[in-house]
């Protein structure tokens, strides 16, 4: 079983090296014209104060959640911490997974605007590679996330076939 989660981990951070990589391509691309270029700043500057005012919310909901959680689980005194911890891990990794997504989205936005004046197939071209930072960014960190918190877990409690079903109680 070891082999097969390094390997499951191991996607993950392929999937986050592509992005990377994809990112970088992005990044390349011709941003267009003054104004298309302030007009990106703006919309990158209003998305990441948005981001900003959200993530103060979240950051309490996630709190409050998982406060939630560890006590609504108390009768199981020695998962209930755990629980909530794999709440936690989860909402950080969306929230890191939406802030990257975030900020290449805003950054391919006028890149996709510049390259429409050359063709429609080179506008698309960049939308997509844009678009799937954020899908790349989200599986590699889910994956990451779970595969870490089950090593985490069977690490504690045990890899047999009851253990197993614990565990996967506390990711779930």
């Amino acid at each position: 079983m070891d082999s097969i989660l390094y390997g499951v981990i191991g996607a993950g951070v392929v999937a986050l090296l592509f992005s990377l990589w994809r990112t970088a391509w992005i990044n390349k691309q011709d941003e267009g014209t003054d104004r298309m270029i302030a007009i990106g700043e703006s919309i990158r500057e209003g998305a990441m104060a948005f981001l900003k005012a959200e993530y103060r919310v979240l950051a309490i909901f996630v709190l409050v959640v998982a406060i939630l959680l560890g006590v609504a689980n108390m009768n199981r005194a020695e998962t209930s911490g755990l629980i909530a911890l794999s709440f936690v891990v989860g909402a950080l990794a969306s929230a890191l997974a939406g802030f990257l997504g975030m900020r290449v989205a805003t950054k391919a936005n006028n890149r996709t605007t510049h390259a429409a004046r050359e063709s429609l197939a080179q506008a698309l071209n960049v939308a997509f590679i844009g678009g799937s930072v954020m899908g790349l960014n989200v599986v590699g960190l889910g994956v990451i996330g779970l595969s870490g918190l089950f090593v985490l877990y069977t690490g504690m409690f045990g890899a047999d076939a009851s253990s197993i079903g614990r565990v996967l109680n506390v990711i779930a």
